[in-house]
């Protein structure tokens, strides 16, 4: 095949593989938003490697090196999905990242500062959040598996991509969580949940975690779900300095991946570099 053409239905099709194939709801929504931004591109032309090309070009202009990669992962995987497989474009090479923007880190002292202005706003369910996505490492779309029961054994059973994994929930949060659930009459399933017992969204809680971050007095850039997730992996590296089995705690299937995670300012490597005392 070298020419392809694309449309809604195909998709849809797409939409339904990857339900089937179990991916998450954040990965469909991202990889259907990230097609159809292709599809727009073109404007119902055919499909050949030159137009391909063409969008990978546009990509680079106008999107970050990450996010211009990302999109072409999705692109790449709706073109196998469609038997294009001549069709996919390498990414952009990039160098691996050693260390992040100050604006982007989350230290453990702003952390404890957002902990700290939930808890005077009387905001206890966000407050819990925050630390059992951080405590735990859990994926903030992952959140429904804390459960009353899950919570009461001490761990839950995350399943997610076809895979499950086991996440420990230690006794300080497990009492915590239980308190929580019982003064709010939770006795099973998921323990933050709407007023209609709903599991609360990925999107109420980012909304939430913005609206403390001003209050709180920490960077707006540094405030997302995600970014605790990465403390959570930054502070066990620096315990444990295993990152095979941090990757499996994560749930990733390469430790690339892991490494991503444990990126830091550079601001202790700075410090140690001082102590060589090499400069004169």
């Amino acid at each position: 095949m070298n020419r392809l053409t694309v449309n809604e239905n195909s998709v849809q099709n797409f939409a339904s593989y990857l339900h089937e194939h179990e991916r998450s709801g954040a990965t469909v929504e991202k990889y259907l938003r990230d097609v159809r931004a292709f599809c727009a591109f073109v404007q119902g032309r055919d499909i050949d490697k030159q137009t391909i090309m063409e969008y990978k070009a546009h990509l680079g202009a106008h999107y970050a090196v990450a996010s211009a990669n990302s999109m072409l992962a999705a692109l790449n995987a709706f073109l196998r999905f469609c038997g294009a497989q001549e069709l996919c474009i390498k990414r952009f090479s990039v160098q691996r990242q050693i260390f992040c923007a100050k604006d982007k880190e989350l230290t453990r002292a702003e952390y404890v500062r957002l902990i700290s202005t939930a808890a005077k706003k009387r905001d206890e369910r966000l407050c819990l959040l925050l630390q059992t996505i951080c405590g735990t490492g859990i994926r903030v779309s992952e959140l429904e598996f804390i459960t009353v029961e899950a919570v009461r054994r001490g761990e839950a059973t995350v399943r997610c991509k076809g895979k499950q994994r086991r996440i420990f929930i230690v006794p300080e949060l497990q009492r915590k969580l239980m308190r929580y659930a019982r003064a709010r009459g939770v006795r099973q399933g998921s323990v933050f949940v709407t007023r209609s017992g709903n599991p609360i969204s990925r999107h109420s809680i980012w909304r939430m975690m913005k609206a403390l971050c001003k209050q709180a007095g920490v960077q707006e850039s540094k405030v997302f779900p995600h970014n605790l997730r990465h403390l959570f992996a930054r502070t066990f590296y620096n315990m444990e300095k295993d990152i095979a089995k941090l990757a499996d705690i994560l749930g990733h299937a390469s430790i690339e991946t892991t490494r991503i995670y444990i990126v830091t300012t550079g601001a202790e490597h700075v410090k140690r570099m001082r102590q060589m005392h090499l400069i004169l």
